[in-house]
Order: structure tokens, then C-alpha cells, then sequence
């Protein structure tokens, strides 16, 4: 079975040290997560991989053979695939011609033989149990999910060389919904009973403690372990990426400061929201919490105005709130999506434009043109305020880490002052440091009494935050539960209505 040995890599890009002296061992047969910080060394080990860099120092060795190095050629035909979070789909074509973008199609008397092109693709399909995807399927019908599957088949279809025997996953869920990714976990399983190796790159904690055999951990550029799974634990890695245990992921919370009532949400009803009623007072963070589909994300919505109300009122300092998500801005409701590529971020743009979005009528002259300095004006005080880092003001949010990108959006929320603070899964997709810093400013905000409605999949996130949790369940809002000696087992038989009443608030 084929073994990749990294031997003491090092790579450094002027005063940075990216790597150094990195040792890992890949292996055939088995899923290896590698776990770390923003800048602890992954991409660059990544890039490494593929033969996109060369390593200042170190070597690459498979079955104990040299391999050359910044030579993506010769590192496909050594059998290594990258699986990455971005897509690269051409949609308006089939699935069967994707999965045979990168090589050359079948042909017969010098025309494209479509008959063994769909065949081909049919049979990598079924090799990895996807025999419901159909290959003369176009792209464009099929989610996210589906089209990361047919991505990986792809690498089965009509290869030349070393079959691929080690697949490198880097955030491959990031974009995907919950029952895409078990889906993913599936081919995964399978690839790996048929003798193929997986390197697994997530923040995602469930998942890697879920599907690895081994991790390995890196901090600054170093290597700091790798152990078998079943001899270490999310607590353990996370005080070796961070340098801080577990118990510390969360700040203290000050029992002192709730105020009066400033949103008051009485027989809601809007899109999936069926009902929903509760008070928030200033200070208070109010989590909510639900099975995927149970109406999580349209109970912000509809408090924002999003969805439009069928029923029920939205009240902010007494006053209802009328018209939409301009109005709702404007009146001291700001809101952090849960996509902030997709939903949240001009990604192309910088910084400046970014945060200044919702904002654009208190930053124009005499109402009309844009005041260049005030803008950047209010992005400096807020990128302060959230500990935003960048090279400048003027840098595209798309060259930010997923945790400073949050950090934007943090940032664009918190320039006009808001009253209270809706939070769509606020550390999605961003790693345990930034999460930490995240954390953080969301309880000083609560300190400083705005209040927050948070609505997570996360529930170490949720009992470590929230002040009560709002349970929904079927789009209603079920119950609302006091998060202080509440258990996540607690918490989950809530979701399916197990529950006891020792909690309710």
C-alpha cells in the first residue's frame, strides 16, 4: 500500500517562516487530518503537495523513492488528488464532460464517442455508490454537494499513470449543506474501504474528530503532534492549535448587566417561520437552536424583514418595525449572514466599501457624493473595534482569511450603532483562533448592552455564549430554555421535544 513520507520541510517568503521542518507520514487506507490555525502552515504544506511551491528545505518520498519537488506533473502521476471548497464546475455542460475536464475525451473516427464518454462516467460514478447521478445530467441541476461528488468520481474516470491513491480535502464542506456533507462522508468511507488515502484539512471539529484515524497539528509554521485519533481529543487539540485549553475558548460572562426590553417578537409568522414569540433584553444573548430545517435562519430573517410577515410584529424600543431590511438597518437592527461569501461580501471590493455598505447616507456630502474619508474614516475605528487584520483598508476581502472576512462583516454591523446584534452561525467556516476573538467581542458587546439573537449548529457555541436558548422546532419556536446547567445531550433531546422542564425560562 503506498506510503508519502514529508521530510522536514521548510519554506519561507521573506521575514515569514511558513514551515519549519515539517515531518508527516500519508498512508494509504486511512483518513489524516491536519488541524491548525490561520498561517500555522497548512496551505502552504498544501501547495507543497501539489507541486505548486518548492520547499527551501526537505524532501518528499513515496514507497521510499524521491519525489521532485514543485512539479505538479509528476505529483498527479504519483497518484495525489486535490479536492478543494471551491468548485471550478462548468455548469452549462454534463456531468459526464466535467468529469473529463482535465483529460481528453473519448473519441471514435476522430469524433467525441459520447456513448463511452457517459459510460465511463456512469461506471467512476458507481464505483463510489453514485449510481443516482445521472452522467448526461447537466451540472447546473445539481447542488453543491452533488457537484463536489462528481468531482471527486472524476478522478477515476480514464486515468493514465498511478491510479489516484491519495486524495487532499481542503475544506471540502465549507459550502455545503448538512445532508450534502454526509453524503460526502459516504464517498469518503468508500474511498477509503477501497484502499485510498484522505488528507483532511477543516476547522470543523465534529467532522475531523467523526472521520479521522489520525491528526496532525500545526502551530506557527511547526509541527506540534500527530497522534492517532483515539489517544487524543477535541479538548487536547485544540490547546495544541491555540495554546489555550478548551475551558478558556469561552469569556466570562458578567451576571449583572441585563436591561430593559428592546425586542419584543410577538405570533411571528414569515417563509418557513410558522410562529414565533419572545422578548430580548438589552445585554442578553438569546441563542437559537434546531435540527437543520427547523427554522433557525428564518427566524432572523423575518425579524429583519427579509421575509416577508404573514403574521405577527417585530417591535425595537417600543416601536414597530415596518418594511425591510433598509428600514430595520436604519432603526438599530443589524444582521451577520450565515454565507458571508455568498450572502454577505462584495469579495472583489475592499475593505472600505465592504463596511461602509448599509451605511452610505451618513457618509455622503450634502446627502449626494460619497465622502472617501469618512469611509475609510469608519472602517479604521471598526476594524479596530474587531481586531481586524489586513495589509490595508484597501485590500479585497476575498484576499482575507474566512476569519478576518467575518471580521469585516462584524465590523460592517457594528458601524451604525445597532441596538441589537443578529448572528447567522457567526464562525462558520473560520478556525479556532479566530473563533476565540470572535467569542470575545460578542460578549463584550453584550457587555456593553446590545443584544444579541444567535442562531448556531454549534452547541459547545450555544451553552458557552448564550444567556437562553430558543429551541425550535417545525418552524416554531417551541420553547425558550435557561442555558446556564444545561447539557448539549440536554440541549439535543430538546430538538426532538425529549425534554424535562427543569430549564425553562
Amino acid at each position: 500500500m503506498p506510503q508519502l513520507d514529508l521530510d522536514t520541510l521548510g519554506r519561507r517568503f521573506g521575514a515569514v517562516q511558513a514551515l519549519d521542518g515539517v515531518s508527516l507520514t500519508l498512508r494509504s487506507g486511512e483518513v489524516h487530518a491536519l488541524m491548525g490555525e490561520n498561517g500555522a502552515g497548512k496551505s502552504t504544506l498544501i501547495r507543497i503537495l501539489a507541486g505548486l511551491d518548492r520547499p527551501d528545505t526537505g524532501a518528499m518520498r513515496l514507497d521510499g523513492n524521491s519525489l521532485p519537488l514543485a512539479n505538479p506533473v509528476a505529483m498527479r502521476a504519483a497518484g495525489l488528488r486535490f479536492i478543494h471548497q471551491e468548485l471550478h464546475a462548468v455548469r452549462g455542460l454534463s456531468v459526464a464532460e466535467n468529469m473529463h475536464l482535465d483529460r481528453p475525451y473519448p473519441r471514435r473516427a476522430g469524433l467525441v464517442h459520447w456513448r463511452k464518454l457517459n459510460a465511463d462516467a456512469a461506471a467512476a460514478l458507481a464505483r463510489l455508490g453514485l449510481d443516482r447521478l445521472d452522467p448526461r445530467r447537466p451540472m447546473t441541476d445539481l447542488g453543491a454537494g452533488d457537484q463536489m461528488l462528481v468531482r471527486i468520481a472524476g478522478t477515476l474516470v480514464g486515468e493514465a499513470g498511478a491510479a489516484p491513491w491519495l486524495y487532499v480535502m481542503d475544506e471540502p464542506t465549507a459550502a455545503l449543506t448538512t445532508a450534502e456533507s454526509e453524503r460526502l462522508f459516504e464517498v469518503i468511507g468508500e474511498l477509503v474501504r477501497q484502499g485510498a488515502g484522505v488528507l483532511y484539512v477543516s476547522h470543523r471539529m465534529p467532522e475531523v474528530l467523526r472521520l479521522a484515524h489520525r491528526v496532525t497539528v500545526l502551530r506557527d509554521g511547526k509541527h506540534v503532534s500527530t497522534r492517532p485519533m483515539a489517544e487524543t481529543g477535541q479538548d487536547r487539540i485544540i490547546e495544541e492549535m491555540t495554546g489555550r485549553s478548551l475551558s478558556g475558548l469561552f469569556p466570562e460572562r458578567r451576571s449583572d448587566i441585563l436591561g430593559e426590553t428592546i425586542l419584543e417578537v410577538h405570533g411571528l409568522s414569515a417563509g418557513a417561520l410558522r410562529s414565533a414569540d419572545f422578548d430580548l433584553r438589552a445585554g442578553e444573548i438569546l441563542g437559537v437552536a434546531g435540527v437543520s430545517g427547523s427554522g433557525r435562519g428564518a427566524l432572523l430573517r423575518a425579524i429583519l424583514g427579509e421575509l416577508r410577515a404573514r403574521a405577527g410584529e417585530v417591535r425595537l424600543d417600543g416601536r414597530a418595525l415596518i418594511g425591510g431590511p433598509a428600514q430595520a438597518w436604519a432603526r438599530g437592527l443589524a444582521y451577520v449572514p450565515r454565507e458571508r461569501r455568498s450572502e454577505g461580501l462584495m469579495l472583489g471590493r475592499a475593505i472600505t466599501e465592504n463596511v461602509a455598505l448599509p451605511h452610505l447616507g451618513p457618509l455622503a456630502r450634502a446627502g449626494l457624493f460619497l465622502d472617501p474619508r469618512r469611509q475609510a474614516g469608519l472602517a479604521e475605528e471598526q476594524g479596530r473595534r474587531v481586531r481586524l487584520k489586513a495589509a490595508s483598508l484597501t485590500q479585497a476581502c476575498e484576499e482575507l482569511s474566512g476569519g478576518n472576512q467575518q471580521k469585516v462583516l462584524f465590523a460592517r454591523a457594528l458601524a451604525g450603532g445597532p441596538r441589537v446584534l443578529l448572528l447567522d452561525e457567526p464562525t462558520r467556516g473560520v478556525d479556532i483562533g479566530a473563533r476565540f476573538e470572535i467569542y470575545r467581542l460578542i460578549r463584550q458587546l453584550s457587555d456593553e448592552g446590545l443584544g444579541v439573537v444567535m442562531a448556531s449548529s454549534d452547541l459547545p457555541e450555544l451553552l458557552g455564549l448564550s444567556d437562553r436558548v430558543a429551541v425550535m422546532r417545525d418552524g416554531r419556536l417551541a420553547e425558550i430554555v435557561t442555558a446556564e446547567g444545561l447539557s448539549e445531550a440536554g440541549l439535543l433531546q430538546r430538538f426532538y421535544h425529549q425534554d424535562g422542564r427543569e430549564n425553562a425560562a
